[in-house]
C-alpha cells in the first residue's frame, strides 16, 4: 500500500528551481531515505509533502489525501522530527508531550496515559520533570522523537534526526527507529550520514539540483554504481606513488585534498605497490553508500 507519492513535483524560489520534477513513492512499513548535498531540495520536498508550502506544479498524495488541499487532515496521522530544536523551553519533558497532544485535539487525560510509554521508549523516564535547559542535545532529540509519536502516527518524517549527536546517542536513536520499523511504522528520512541510511533504509533516493538522480536499495546501488573495493591513500610520498602507479593499478581514482581514493575489483597489486612507500598510509575497505553518493554528486563543498 502506497502511503506517500509525488508526481512531477516542482517548486521555485527566486526564479530558481529547487524541486524540479520529483517522483517517488513510499510503501507502508518501509523506511525510505532522501539523500543529497546541501541545497539539493530534500527539506523543501518534505515540506511540500506535508503541505507546509504549496507546489508550483505536480501532485502529492499523503495517506490517501490530496496535498495541499487535504494536508491538515492528513497530518493528523503523521509525526515529524524537524532539523532544528523546536521543543518548548518553558516546559518540562512531560509537559512538552502533554501540550503537543493538544494540537491533535487530545484530552490531557488521554495524552497522560501515553506519556509513560513514550518516555520509556525514548529512555527519558527518569527525566520526566526536567526543564529543557538541563537536557543535552541527545536527550532533546530523543524527546523530539517521543513527541512525534504522541498521536501514534502511521507515517514519520525525520529530517536529519541524528544531526549533531555523538556516536552513543546516534546509535540509541537508530535502535529506537528499528523498533518502530519492527512495529510496521513507515519512515521517510533525510540524513547526511550514509551509514545511517545503509542501516535503516530499505530504499534511498539520491537528490541533486532538485531532481532524483538515483534510487534503490542501498546495497543494490553500491553493486550497480561503483567498484566493490576502495583503497584510500594519504601521507608523504603520495605524488611519487601516483606518478609511478596510480593510473596503472586503479581502475578509477579520485583526488580529494591530500588523499587519493582508488576504486577497483582486485586490490592485491595496489596494496603490494604501497609496501615500497613506508611513509604512505592507506585504508583498504569495501565500497559503501558514501562512495556512491560522492561519485554521483561530486566532492565539491555545497553552501
Amino acid at each position: 500500500m502506497v502511503v506517500l507519492s509525488t508526481k512531477n513535483l516542482h517548486k521555485m524560489y527566486g526564479g530558481r528551481s529547487v524541486v524540479a520534477g520529483v517522483n517517488f513513492a513510499v510503501e507502508s512499513g518501509e523506511c525510505v531515505g532522501l539523500l543529497g548535498p546541501n541545497g539539493a531540495g530534500k527539506t523543501t520536498t518534505l515540506r511540500l509533502c506535508l503541505g507546509l508550502i504549496e507546489p508550483d506544479g505536480g501532485n502529492i498524495s499523503l495517506l490517501d489525501k490530496a496535498v495541499p488541499q487535504e494536508a491538515r487532515s492528513a497530518r493528523r496521522r503523521v509525526g515529524v522530527v524537524s532539523q532544528t530544536d523546536n521543543l518548548d523551553p518553558d516546559f518540562t519533558v512531560s509537559e512538552n508531550l502533554l501540550v503537543y497532544g493538544r494540537y491533535f485535539g487530545f484530552a490531557d487525560s488521554a495524552t497522560s496515559k501515553r506519556i509513560p510509554d513514550l518516555l520509556e521508549f525514548a529512555g527519558l523516564s527518569q527525566r520526566a520533570n526536567e526543564k529543557m535547559q538541563n537536557l543535552s542535545g541527545g536527550l532533546k532529540r530523543r524527546l523530539a522523537l517521543a513527541r512525534a509519536l504522541i498521536n501514534d502516527p502511521d507515517l514519520l518524517f525525520l529530517d536529519e534526526p541524528t544531526n549533531g549527536l555523538d556516536p552513543q546517542a546516534r546509535h540509541l536513536i537508530w535502535q529506537r527507529l528499528r523498533q518502530l520499523l519492527n512495529q510496521k511504522k513507515t519512515i521517510v528520512l533525510t540524513t547526511h550520514f550514509m551509514e545511517e541510511a545503509e542501516r535503516l533504509c530499505a530504499r534511498v533516493c539520491i537528490m541533486d539540483n532538485g531532481v532524483i538522480i538515483a534510487s534503490g536499495p542501498p546495497r543494490e546501488l553500491i553493486n550497480q554504481c561503483i567498484e566493490p573495493q576502495v583503497v584510500e591513500i594519504f601521507g608523504e610520498g603520495l605524488e611519487s606513488w601516483m606518478d609511478q602507479h596510480g593510473g596503472k593499478l586503479a581502475e578509477r581514482y579520485e583526488r580529494a585534498g591530500e588523499s587519493v581514493f582508488c576504486y577497483m575489483h582486485e586490490t592485491e597489486g595496489i596494496v603490494a605497490s604501497l609496501l615500497a612507500y613506508p611513509t604512505l598510509r592507506y585504508l583498504h575497505r569495501p565500497a559503501n553508500l558514501e562512495d556512491v553518493f560522492l561519485k554521483l554528486t561530486g566532492r565539491e563543498l555545497r553552501d
